[in-house]
């Protein structure tokens, strides 16, 4: 069973867009899954503008991914989600549906403060 941050079983983050690097629901942990997409954020559109200017277009459909709107929920790779913290544009995140090993490189105490399911 895989695990939260919070050490709780790992709930689903959104099966509509489906999301989670096995397109599962789940932010959880995967064997090939370079990206870790393990953070469960809630979509804002600054958040979008900014990875789309990082050259991450994630509000552009595609023929196999239906492109993100203010208020989706998604998972997002960790190191992607650190960096829009370090520049101030990180969206808020769901703690119960953010895996355990975000905390290999995301302090929980940054994690608990941008939680938007608290």
């Amino acid at each position: 069973m895989q695990l939260n941050i919070l050490g709780e079983p790992l709930e689903a983050c959104c099966f509509e867009p489906i999301t989670g690097w096995m397109r599962d629901g789940f932010c959880g942990t995967y064997e090939g899954d370079a990206g870790m997409h393990h953070v469960c954020i809630k979509v804002d559109n600054e958040f979008l503008c900014y990875s789309k200017a990082q050259g991450n277009d994630l509000s552009t459909a595609t023929e196999y991914f239906p492109g993100l709107k203010p208020g989706d929920k998604w998972c997002l790779c960790t190191l992607r989600w650190l960096q829009a913290f370090n520049a101030n544009m990180a969206p808020k995140i769901y703690l119960k549906s953010t895996s355990i090993d975000v905390l290999h490189h995301i302090p929980l105490v940054i994690l608990q403060q941008m939680a938007c399911d608290v």
